[in-house]
Order: structure tokens, then sequence, then C-alpha cells
């Protein structure tokens, strides 16, 4: 019989941030919409709705992955656009690390609108320990001091600072959906719904429009941008996905705008699963390069798809995600969960994937071949309600819960999550909790 222990192939819940209440008692500010670990992998950024940034720090004094509090900062505050007479939400939408070059580091967070570099780094506090003046000295007591000393100033404590070094504003009409930062650490790329734009972290008052799709007539628009990504190795390529479930590579060495794609991946809809949500279920959520820049993750609602970025004509493979929720579309149209945007990730290797599904279900696929076809997990507050069951194999497993498309809490879901660049580490956003798993070697 199989167990819980091998159906997770190592995997282990270690460690949950967050209120561990009822979900009922959430704040809308309170839940994660952003989620990113830098190139190292010994910090971790979360963004909120409510326009905050959360880092944490890796305990390296514990010999399993265990993360601490690092800093908290106010990234954005709600604005309003009197032009537009458009309220702009404060929510973050994406956070991404800069390289680290000193002792400081430096993150962009964006919300629907405006852009900002962030400089964190550790100030040493001060303060005065020696005076002339004794400490106890009043106006009465008060006596001639026979020599003069310099007030002496020592070392009090250290605390972590966030300011903001830039702010990238004015340059989207439309909601900014991604932004990566460039491999030559210079540049950065920032998409909305129709063009892609690119900047200099150091200018904040211009940027160049590298792609866009805008129709003259927005009548005739078909298509919007859902995602864009920088090569992780080469400065000027890049990708950007679309509605239509396209992914089109673009070359800056060939045009200055390119709206003219150097490559296109794309995989033609099988006629006999053709129906009135095919566009909707179509819709690429998020696109990932591996890193080594050699294959192409995509996801959209139903499947993930590894791409070869020399193959055009068919992505290597095909991971069905959500089959068991194909009945069940018009249910979830009704109820507007279709439109969730699920983000995917590659491990740091290249040879598993990942990316998340409701009831707080996650899975971990291997592309290789090597291990099972699939690692169903769950991202579930009940572990600190219940004590540890110890008959595991009478349990119910997480696979055959995760397929029981009726069983299923759409409105618990998995949809930020990010992979740690160097271990089977991986951080999910649960509404308000940060949840960390870690596979055993």
């Amino acid at each position: 019989m199989t167990t819980v222990a091998d159906e997770n192939n190592g995997w282990q819940f270690r460690q949950c941030f967050g209120d561990r209440g009822d979900d009922v008692d959430v704040t809308e500010a309170d839940i994660i919409s952003a989620i990113e670990f830098d190139y190292t992998g010994d910090y971790l950024a979360t963004g909120d709705k409510g326009g905050r940034v959360v880092l944490f720090e890796r305990n390296h004094a514990k010999k399993v992955c265990e993360y601490k509090f690092y800093t908290e900062f106010q990234s954005h505050e709600p604005e309003f656009d009197y032009l537009k007479s458009l309220e702009i939400e404060e929510k973050i939408n994406k956070i991404r690390w800069c390289k680290r070059q000193n002792a400081s580091h430096f993150l962009l967070s964006t919300n629907d609108k405006t852009i900002k570099l962030w400089k964190v780094f550790e100030k040493s506090i001060t303060a005065v320990a020696e005076t002339c003046v004794p400490a106890d000295a009043t106006p009465k007591n008060h006596k001639p001091i026979a020599s003069l000393k310099l007030p002496k100033i020592v070392h009090h404590d250290n605390m972590v600072a966030a300011v903001p070094r830039k702010t990238y504003q004015n340059a989207h009409v439309y909601h900014i959906n991604s932004i990566s930062v460039n491999s030559d650490g210079e540049t950065y790329l920032s998409a909305d719904d129709l063009r892609v734009n690119l900047w200099n972290l150091d200018i904040s008052d211009q940027s160049f429009n590298i792609v866009d799709i805008k129709p003259v007539n927005m009548e005739e628009l078909t298509e919007v941008i859902t995602a864009a990504e920088f090569h992780p190795l080469h400065c000027n390529l890049f990708m950007y996905s679309s509605s239509k479930g396209s992914i089109k590579l673009g070359d800056m060495r060939a045009a200055a705008l390119c709206d003219q794609f150097s490559k296109k991946f794309e995989e033609d809809e099988d006629p006999a699963n053709k129906s009135f949500f095919s566009e909707i279920i179509s819709s690429i959520s998020d696109v990932k390069f591996s890193r080594d820049g050699r294959y192409i993750l995509s996801r959209d609602y139903l499947t993930l798809k590894v791409w070869d970025i020399n193959m055009e004509s068919k992505p290597l493979q095909t991971i069905n995600v959500h089959a068991h929720l194909r009945g069940k579309l018009c249910d979830l149209y009704e109820s507007d969960c279709i439109f969730d945007k699920f983000e995917c990730g590659f491990s740091g290797s290249g040879s598993h994937v990942m990316t998340g599904s409701y009831s707080n279900f996650f899975s971990v696929y291997d592309t290789a071949g090597k291990e099972p076809s699939n690692v169903v997990l769950q991202a579930d507050k009940n572990v600190f309600k219940t004590k540890k069951n110890k008959a595991q194999t009478k349990k119910t497993l997480k696979k055959e819960e995760y397929l029981n498309a009726d069983g299923l809490d759409f409105g618990k879901k998995i949809l930020h999550a990010s992979w740690h660049p160097k271990e089977n580490i991986i951080a999910l956003a649960a509404t308000n909790n940060l949840f960390l798993f870690q596979q055993q070697s």
C-alpha cells in the first residue's frame, strides 16, 4: 500500500508565516499577491494587497530550511488618477530582486501603474556614551569642569532600513502585469496588456517601448500580453505570452521595436476539444525561462507546457494539471475561477517544475522522468490543529483528494509560488500565509 511518505517523495512542510486562524477572518490587505526568492536563495520577499513588502532571511544556523523575519516596509500607497477618475490600488503585483553588488539589497516592486526601486540595508545606530557633564548633574549641584572631554559616540544597535531610490511612473496606460530584470544588471522590462517597455535602472523619467500590439482601432483588438520575462543569460532576448496561448521571443539586436518576433511558440488546439471556453482556458497566465535559458515553461488554465527554445513546432511536454476540472468549466466560469492566474516555476536544476491549484494544493512534476510523474502537496493550516496521524496508510492520499473535483475548495488557491534557485525549497502564498516546503535528499 502506498503511504503518504512515499507519495510525497521526500517533500516535507517546514514553516508557515502569518495568521494561523480561520480564513474567514482574513483582512483583504493581508492577502499575499507576490513572492520571490533572490538570486542566492538566502532572502525571500513577499508583497501583499495592502502595498507592503516583507523580507525574510535564511537562518543558516539551522540544518533544515528555516527563514526568519528580516524587515517590512510600505512599498505603495493607494492613489487616484484624476484625469481618468480611477483608483489605483496599492496591491503589489510583482517583486523582482536585482543582483547584489554590495552589502545592500536592491529590489523592484510594482502595483498597477508605478514601479519602485528599493534599497534595503543595515544601518548602524550610534549613541553618545560620554560627555563632559556627569550623568547626575543638575543646575544646583553643577561644579566647574577641570578638563574638557569630547563626547564619545559608540555603536548602539543595528537596524534594517528601506529607502526608495527610484520611482518609475507614467509609462503604462494599462495595468502592469510583469517586471523582469535583465542579465546585464543595468536594465529591466515592464509589461502591461498591450505594451512592453525597457528601462534603465538609473533613469526613472524615460523608457523605450520595445513591443506595442495596440491596434489603431481598439475594436480590432484580439489578444493582450499576459506575462513577459528576460532571458537569464542573453541580454538581448526576452519573451512575452498572450491571451491567445502563444509565446513570442523578441531579439533587441534585430530591431528597436520588436513587434516582429524572432520565434513563436504555439500549439494548435485539438478540434475535438474545442468549446465555448477554449479561448479563455488557452490564455497563458505565466511564463518562465529555465535557469540555463534553454527551456520555457508556460501555464494556462488546464496545462503546463515545457518548450525547447530551439523547437517552435510543439512543446516537449504537456502536463495536464487540471484535466479533472474540464467537466466543471461552466461552473468555474460562473464563479469567475476560470480567470484565475496561476504562476509556475522551474527548479534550480531545471529537472522539475511546479504550479498551484485549488484547495491549496500544488504539484511538483519531474520533467526528466526519473521520479513518479507528479507529487501533490497541500499548504494546509490544519497541520497546526491536528496532531500528526501515525496511521498514515489509512489516510486518504493527497492525489486522490486533488483529483476529486467535487471536493475541492475553489476559494482556497495557490496562485503565487517561487522555487529556491539552488535547493529544492518551495515558497508558496496561501491567502495570507507564507508556506515553505523542502525535499529531503
